[in-house]
Order: C-alpha cells, then sequence, then structure tokens
C-alpha cells in the first residue's frame, strides 16, 4: 500500500513591510482587499498599507532626524550658548534700564550696587540668549522643546514640532516660538532648568497640575515667559545685583528668583482661588517683590525646597560660579510677602499675560 501523499505546503510568510517595527504586518486573507473591494493592488489597498505603516511611526521633533530625542540637561544646553555664535544677539541687549534725571540721581545715590565686572559676561549671555529667538534647524532648542514636554507631561516619546498639543502645555498656538517675545530662548532655558532640578521638579508638576484646573485654569508656559520678563526687567534695573556679587554667579540666581517668584505665583493662587482674571494683579506683585524683596522671595524658596521630601538628605549650600543650584537657607522659614498697595513705586510697563 502506497503512502498518502504529503499536505501541500504551506508559503513562507512575507516578511514586514518597510517601515514598521514591533508590529507585524497584516496578514488575514482578505484583510486588505476589504478596503477596496478588489485586490491588494488597488489605490485604497496601497493608502491602506500606508496607513498601518505609519502606526509605528513617532515623530521626533528634530527636523530631518528620526528616532527618539534624548533628554538634555539645562548645563548641556547652557554650554551649547556659551560657544554658540551669538553676536548678532548681543548687538540687540541694553544691560541696564535707563534712568534720566531725578531717577538716575536717586538710582546713583540710594540704588543697589552695580555688578561687579568679572559677573558682566555671564549677565550679557543671559541677556543674549533672550534676544535668540527658537530656531528650528538647531539640535539643542528642538531637544530643550522636547525635554519640557516629556517632563511636564511624564511621557516617554516626543512630539510633533507644531500642533494643539503645545496649547495643552500652556502656548497660546501650536507654535511655541511665536510665545517667546522678548524672552527668546531664555524662557525655555528657565523652563528647563524648572524641569530638571529635581528639587523644583515636583513644583513645577504641581503648578502645572493647577493650569489644568477646573476654574483655576492658566496658561502654564505663558506665565512662565510673563515670570521670565519680571527677572530680565529686574536683572536690567540691577535689582539682583547684590545677590549676585554675594554668589558669584549670574543665571544661577535668575533661575531661583524665577523658580521664587513662580513658587509665589502658585501658593497665592491656589491658597485664595485666584482665576485668570487675577493674572494682571498678580504679576504685577510678583514685578514688585523680585526689584524689591528678591532676597525674601528667595528665602521662600530655600524654605520650601528643604521641607521638599525630595530635598531629604541634600545639603543646598552656595555652589561655585556657573552651577545653577539654590543657595541654602533655613528650613521652615517663612515671609510675609509685600503687597502691590504697600509699596509706592513706578512699575515700568504692565506687566500681563502676553
Amino acid at each position: 500500500m502506497s503512502a498518502p501523499p504529503a499536505p501541500p505546503e504551506e508559503p513562507p510568510l512575507s516578511p514586514p513591510a518597510p517601515g514598521v517595527s514591533g508590529i507585524a504586518a497584516p496578514t488575514q486573507p482578505g484583510l486588505l482587499q476589504a478596503f477596496g473591494g478588489g485586490t491588494e493592488s488597488s489605490e485604497e489597498a496601497r493608502r491602506a498599507r500606508e496607513e498601518w505603516e505609519a502606526l509605528e511611526e513617532i515623530q521626533p521633533g528634530l527636523p530631518g532626524k528620526s528616532g527618539p530625542v534624548p533628554l538634555i540637561s539645562f548645563n548641556e544646553a547652557l554650554q551649547h550658548f556659551q560657544t554658540a555664535d551669538l553676536s548678532a544677539c548681543r548687538k540687540k541687549i541694553q544691560a541696564t534700564a535707563r534712568r534720566q534725571g531725578l531717577a538716575a540721581l536717586l538710582r546713583f545715590l540710594f540704588g543697589p550696587p552695580r555688578l561687579q565686572q568679572q559677573l558682566q559676561g555671564e549677565r550679557d549671555l543671559a541677556l543674549a540668549m533672550a534676544q535668540c529667538g527658537l530656531d528650528d534647524s538647531e539640535a539643542v532648542h528642538m531637544r530643550i522643546l522636547q525635554t519640557i514636554y516629556k517632563k511636564l507631561t511624564c511621557s516617554r516619546l516626543g512630539c510633533p514640532r507644531y500642533g494643539a498639543h503645545w496649547e495643552e502645555l500652556g502656548f497660546q498656538g501650536a507654535d511655541p516660538g511665536t510665545d517667546l517675545r522678548g524672552t527668546g530662548m531664555l524662557g525655555l532655558m528657565q523652563m528647563l532648568h524648572f524641569v530638571m532640578d529635581a528639587q523644583t521638579l515636583p513644583l513645577a508638576r504641581q503648578i502645572f497640575r493647577l493650569s489644568h484646573h477646573e476654574t483655576q485654569n492658566f496658561p502654564f508656559c505663558i506665565m512662565s515667559v510673563n515670570i521670565t520678563r519680571i527677572v530680565l526687567q529686574a536683572l536690567r534695573e540691577e535689582c539682583l545685583s547684590r545677590e549676585c556679587n554675594r554668589r558669584q554667579q549670574v543665571i544661577a540666581v535668575l533661575n531661583d528668583v524665577y523658580a521664587a517668584a513662580f513658587l509665589q505665583l502658585y501658593r497665592v493662587w491656589k491658597s485664595q482661588h485666584k482665576t485668570i482674571a487675577d493674572s494682571g494683579f498678580l504679576l504685577k506683585e510678583l514685578e514688585l517683590s523680585a526689584k524689591k524683596k528678591p532676597k525674601q522671595l528667595l528665602k521662600s524658596l530655600e524654605a520650601y525646597v528643604s521641607r521638599s521630601p525630595v530635598a531629604d538628605g541634600i545639603q543646598r549650600l552656595s555652589p561655585p560660579s556657573g552651577s545653577s543650584s539654590i543657595s541654602a537657607g533655613r528650613a521652615g522659614e517663612e515671609i510675609n510677602f509685600t503687597g502691590v498697595c504697600d509699596l509706592q513705586v513706578e512699575l515700568e510697563g504692565e506687566p500681563r499675560l502676553v
């Protein structure tokens, strides 16, 4: 008796289509045909296959590059600007606020000390960054943007350079670059430091969550840009010179004043149930605090950091020049912020959400 015929050999599976990783191409009979009601070579089937292949594609945010975008530290980003050609930006900077007549005389007699000469280069770098716009062709700029997005949203994936997701972060539109008027890349650098410092990241995320509150919501990134504008103005009016001279730092002081101002805004906004209608008044109060009482602002931040669980076992000392740490403060120390009506000073410009 002859042996029964062997069953027909099954055809080998086709390899995954190019561009698809992690998800195998569909192999069910008739699946692609069902889209077009005909053969797989039909136009409808071709479009269906392209859509399938696009499922695993993640837009990296870096023009002309593929794959995940690595996070960037504040120090790495700062080193980029220290070595970049910012000559065009430096031509636009105004290092100090111009005063004339009685205001100039009062400043000379009773004003804060001038910034020491050895710190003026660091100050000019900060002012130059404030004149530098967001550039799609600069990989570091794009990494800064992506890092801020990932740290605030706790996402492992990047996001497209343009889109409505930036509005969720608190920008006004699909392009964050249009909201950096007056602060330039310094506005993003201060956000970057806020989210990359392990001791202020929890605060940044708390503020970000509050910004999405049902009734107390506000645009997080726009508020951040306005706080950077306040810090810049305080620097230009030499209100921060005493602290910069004491610590022999400029950019680190700017970052700490920024974080301290954001902390004060958060406390008042949350505890007093403020809404976006109160933003102008609160920003005016922050401007007065940054210009008249920067030391008290910084002490409040130091007290917050010393009580934070993240700070347990970490000593905050005045670091060497070039570092970005907060100077040491006394645990539990609180301050009473002066109200806007208690200080009779003339504000330079109206602080408001841009």
